[in-house]
């Protein structure tokens, strides 16, 4: 039986209600054996389910609404990323300028580059045109104290929060060559091998996890943690080829790439995270901390997968 694109779509969103559903009522049992007395694991566990239907009927909606909701919708995951970055380092009055044109330019023009398709300058726009113009900014004030680390921030911050994410909403505009399937499946197989991947590996770390990967870094992340949710998630990728213009065994090498490049990415961020002294970036997501906590992976992920797709399907 040949299903459209439309009814694809539907039906993998169907598939993935009924998995949280499942897992909802899971939590709930678990929940009710302690008595519903304060449980650490089980406590993260059903707050994690709950963000993630939250998080299902936010994109369905946006996927619901086509190209411009998406667009949208990744252009204020952006706006609340960078608020995160830069509410959670230190910023002097001469940073003003910089802030204004990072908040109400840079992320405006970044996004409307992608809904018109202009990739020969959406993909340098931040990271040469932005960088430069950063410091210049900052020197307004004339403040030279600890001038380098305070314009790294912000361009920093752009990269990771703007440039990076931003490559989800345009793998739409990616020209696949072979593929005949909706380009949001693109974006979508993205998002749930890697999300899949960070709740695995949490999963599977408090399963069966001994040793640890980072401990100053990650204290929860395990080595049969991370082994776990790569392994399982790189599965699920191969389980979800069809989304894709890639074969079984492209999806399960293209799968475990982006997997160890959202693990690091969470690395990183977490490095970040330590260095100011703090656990989450914010208190945005139930369960999840702030949006920073949530895209950590994805925004380390969703570039190197765009480009894989880009140069060798497109």
């Amino acid at each position: 039986m040949n299903y459209s694109h439309g009814q694809l779509t539907s039906l993998l969103f169907i598939s993935v209600t009924i998995i949280l559903v499942i897992a909802s009522t899971i939590g709930h049992l678990l929940k009710q054996r302690v008595k519903q007395q304060p449980h650490a694991v089980i406590d993260n566990l059903n707050a994690r389910i709950n963000a993630w239907w939250a998080m299902l009927v936010i994109l369905g909606a946006a996927i619901l609404l086509g190209k411009t909701a998406l667009i949208v919708l990744f252009a204020l995951i952006s706006l609340f990323a960078l608020r995160e970055f830069i509410t959670l380092l230190p910023t002097r009055r001469g940073d003003y300028l910089a802030l204004l044109i990072a908040f109400y330019f840079v992320i405006p023009y970044q996004y409307y580059l992608i809904y018109i398709d202009w990739y020969g300058l959406y993909s340098i726009f931040i990271p040469l045109y932005v960088f430069l113009l950063i410091p210049i900014a900052t020197l307004k004030q004339e403040d030279t104290t600890r001038f380098l680390e305070r314009s790294a921030k912000i361009q920093w911050g752009l990269m990771v929060s703007v440039f990076c994410i931003s490559h989800v909403p345009a793998l739409l505009n990616l020209k696949v060559y072979g593929f005949t399937g909706d380009k949001i499946w693109l974006a979508i197989w993205l998002i749930m091998v890697v999300q899949v991947s960070d709740v695995l590996q949490y999963v599977c770390g408090k399963l069966f996890g001994k040793h640890k990967v980072a401990p100053v870094l990650s204290p929860s992340k395990t080595i049969e943690g991370l082994l776990g949710g790569i392994f399982l998630a790189t599965l699920l990728g191969m389980a979800l080829h069809w989304l894709t213009p890639f074969n079984l065994w492209q999806a399960g090498l293209i799968g475990f790439i982006v997997c160890i490049f959202g693990f690091f990415g969470g690395l990183v961020m977490s490095a970040i995270k330590r260095d100011r002294g703090v656990k989450d970036w914010g208190h945005l997501i139930q369960g999840h901390g702030g949006m920073l906590d949530r895209i950590d992976s994805i925004c380390f992920a969703a570039p190197v997968y765009f480009h894989i797709l880009r140069y060798w399907w497109g």
